[in-house]
């Protein structure tokens, strides 16, 4: 007896691109930094992601556990970043208190979540273009976080935060793409 089970990828897809979209509005400018974000980064960006990555491991697919859990953990891992300082919590930690990340380790966190990225395009090479395009985008988003870390460039963190909106966005398209041309049986929306 087989067991048909859901595709997870349009969970952690939408996961994955709302959140970034709307952190990407703030990196625009369009808001400042709020707890409307780090929720979202805790449960949508965060949570639905790492359950999308354990629902591609019983499907058996490596590629989707790897990137849906990895990036699930960014999210976790960013909000631990920006709000752990706030709150004291690594106050009791010798040595105390650990300072929050500067400028050149929040850019050295994003190096490495872009290199981990661009190297992840490669495995999109035989999926769809849609998938390409989400993969693409993070890796140069990534890289201009990078670059905006280390220059401090307030016209750099803009174009970052339109370039994050449109990889989000492109998350969000691919994923109602995955949805509706499942749920139609044809293509509604190309990939």
């Amino acid at each position: 007896m087989s067991e048909k089970l859901a595709n997870p990828a349009p969970l952690g897809l939408m996961g994955f691109g709302m959140t970034t979209v709307l952190l990407n509005l703030h990196n625009a400018g369009f808001y400042p930094l709020d707890s409307m974000i780090l929720a979202m980064g805790l449960a949508y960006g965060g949570l639905a992601q790492v359950i999308a990555g354990i629902m591609e491991y019983k499907r058996g697919n490596t590629f989707g556990t790897v990137a849906f859990s990895s990036y699930g953990l960014f999210w976790w891992s960013l909000v631990a970043l920006l709000i752990f300082p706030k709150i004291g919590f690594w106050d009791t930690v010798p040595p105390s208190p650990l300072q929050p990340a500067s400028n050149t380790a929040m850019a050295a966190y994003f190096f490495m979540w872009g290199l981990f990225t661009f190297v992840m395009f490669f495995g999109t090479l035989k999926a769809n273009r849609a998938m390409q395009f989400v993969f693409m985008s993070l890796a140069i988003l990534f890289f201009l976080l990078t670059a905006r870390d280390l220059t401090g460039n307030t016209a750099l963190a803009t174009i970052t935060g339109y370039e994050g909106i449109i990889c989000g966005l492109s998350a969000v398209y691919t994923a109602l793409a995955e949805v509706l041309n499942e749920v139609y049986g044809k293509t509604v929306l190309p990939m």
